[in-house]
């Protein structure tokens, strides 16, 4: 949990950037021993709801949910919703599926034992984004947002550019899907947040979506707050495999039945605090001579900016990678015992959880059937969203891979694979950039 193994060393710029941040350290420091507390006890509830603390609600009661309701899905980041598809249907796109990549010749992972696949347009990926309650459910997510006044800053979102902002309007964002085999272990995807890393601290933008965190109010965070994100810059090193879109939410439709232990999602279910801890870390550390017996005790840790290291960013290519956290990097959030799986799923439901949510995949699938799901992230209709949409159109019409995605040959000449026809009504049309 020392300084040594948490993280790897950065360039000695990024101490600048942390005393350029930091404007009332006091006030920081206090605010850092009320987040541990708040952790605390998060944690000890999480142990104790284990999968029933992430909010399940049916999508036919969309409309009619309490405001308590409301409120705990946003302060978890996580919901499932149940019977977004027929039942039948989503099994049927799992069967035709599973026949495409039998079928034609298809990249996935392992190589040995294809499991996730490289492929975007085949009939049933097409047909589901498609569907009318998957977009009617994007439009919900989408509106769990809110546009609030951008900061007082040039840097930052413009009033013109929120007022361009439907968050009604539904989006298709193409990605692929996966067939989980029982029995195979995953170790890809531990702890991490997707759509940016440093760039969370370092661009004036992304930043200011934290402001009141570094101010030392994170109490006052709203992670719904749309001013700042939609001009945040997620790639500042030219980062492979980042988004192109701002997704409000990401998020899978189930076309198996899939229990906890099962090869499922995992979620840290307290947006505001992981938000909160993440982005106060690299500014405390723990103290070289304990004070008390317990490493995660607020009194053990101190602030301290006379390094440069952000826990769970490292270097790579020129660039940086992250967050990953770890047990080492982030202690307090207890990983190992907060990360918590998502509820029993079964075809037709649906799992969503914020762009900033720290989530994983489990290692082990005990089960005995495949585990199978298709990625359909909420995506709203933005300026930098919808000219993301117009070059995947062209991509979709081609049969190759979307904008965001490795080149490839493409699966045009794949049997099974989808067309224009299948994208069926106006909002589905305007949806795939077909109506504009």
């Amino acid at each position: 949990m020392g300084q040594a193994d948490e993280h790897s060393t950065l360039p000695p710029r990024f101490i600048d950037l942390k005393t350029e941040l930091v404007k009332d350290r006091d006030r920081l420091q206090n605010a850092w021993n009320d987040l541990l507390a708040q952790l605390k006890s998060s944690v000890e509830e999480t142990k104790k709801e284990g999968s029933n603390i992430i909010p399940q609600v049916e999508f036919s009661e969309l409309q009619n949910l309490s405001p308590d309701k409301f409120k705990d899905i946003k302060r978890r980041g996580a919901v499932l919703v149940k019977n977004v598809v027929d039942s039948g249907q989503a099994t049927a796109w799992r069967d035709e599926l599973t026949a495409f990549v039998k079928t034609n010749p298809v990249e996935g992972f392992p190589e040995d034992d294809k499991q996730f696949f490289q492929l975007y347009w085949t009939r049933p990926q097409v047909q589901a984004r498609a569907h009318p309650n998957v977009l009617s459910l994007i439009g919900w997510l989408n509106n769990l947002y809110h546009i609030g006044t951008p900061p007082k800053s040039d840097q930052v979102t413009s009033v013109d550019l929120l007022k361009s902002v439907e968050l009604s309007t539904p989006l298709v964002y193409a990605d692929r899907f996966r067939i989980r085999h029982p029995g195979v272990q995953w170790n890809t995807h531990p702890p991490h947040i997707d759509g940016g890393g440093i760039e969370r601290w370092e661009d004036a933008n992304f930043r200011s979506c934290y402001n009141d965190i570094l101010n030392g109010e994170w109490e006052k965070h709203d992670p719904y707050d749309l001013a700042g994100r939609l001009n945040a810059k997620i790639s500042l090193y030219g980062r492979p495999g980042q988004a192109s879109v701002f997704r409000t939410f990401q998020g899978w439709i189930s076309l198996s039945e899939t229990a906890p232990t099962q090869g499922t999602l995992k979620v840290f279910p307290d947006l505001t605090l992981s938000n909160a801890y993440l982005i106060l870390r690299p500014f405390f550390h723990l103290k070289k001579k304990l004070v008390s017996d317990d490493p995660l005790d607020q009194q053990n840790w101190e602030f301290d900016i006379s390094t440069p290291d952000f826990p769970g960013i490292f270097e790579r290519d020129g660039g940086f990678f992250g967050p990953r956290l770890t047990p080492q990097s982030h202690p307090h959030l207890r990983l190992s015992e907060s990360m918590t799986s998502v509820p029993l799923v079964r075809p037709g439901d649906m799992i969503f959880w914020h762009c900033d949510v720290v989530h994983s995949v489990e290692q082990e699938h005990t089960g005995n059937d495949d585990s199978a799901v298709m990625y359909i992230p909420a995506v709203p209709l933005t300026p930098q969203n919808l000219a993301y949409i117009e070059r995947q159109k062209e991509s979709f019409l081609k049969g190759i891979p979307p904008p965001d995605f490795p080149k490839g040959a493409g699966e045009d000449s794949f049997i099974g694979t989808g067309r224009e026809t299948d994208v069926i009504g106006e909002t589905a049309r305007k949806a795939m950039g077909l109506a504009y």
